[in-house]
């Protein structure tokens, strides 16, 4: 599979707005039968077009609705503060989510909290623990707008 169809796009629309989809349910909105669109489904995963399935869940129903980019500018740019950084980040929970930018900072931090007391707590005692860090730059989160977590698929290249 070195391009996507039509069909292709679809279904990983279908399943970018709904994983949870069965298969018959697929091949009814893509006018298909289910052997084929199982088939498709199968290879888009083999291939690495769908990563995993997963539930999103509503921070505000499980007290995680105070979120928080932090701009990271690391003590020194070389390969041991920057490896030591992404070590020491992959393993605390409440950073959801970790990019390497350019600009004035190197990384930026997505956090889901409780409150801002706990963000305090957490900025002293968890990233506080983290030696590489030189400093940061908290932007709070006063109303999210859009999430989609969607990958725009309008101009992908079909076969």
């Amino acid at each position: 599979m070195e391009k996507l169809d039509q069909t292709d796009l679809k279904l990983l629309k279908l399943l970018q707005e709904d994983s949870s989809l069965t298969t018959k349910e697929l091949a009814q909105r893509v006018n298909l039968s289910p052997t084929p669109v199982f088939e498709r489904v199968k290879q888009l995963e083999r291939e690495g077009f769908i990563k995993k399935y997963v539930a999103i869940l509503d921070p505000e129903k499980l007290s995680k609705g105070f979120i928080v980019f932090c701009n990271i500018r690391l003590k020194q740019h070389s390969k041991e503060y920057g490896h030591q950084f992404m070590e020491a980040i992959m393993g605390i929970d409440e950073i959801t989510e970790c990019y390497n930018i350019s600009g004035d900072y190197d990384f930026m931090l997505k956090i889901y909290v409780p409150n801002m007391k706990y963000y305090q707590d957490f900025v002293l005692n968890k990233l506080g623990t983290v030696d590489s860090i030189g400093s940061l730059q908290s932007i709070f989160v006063m109303g999210e707008i859009k999430q989609t977590h969607s990958i725009p698929l309008g101009d992908v290249p079909v076969k």
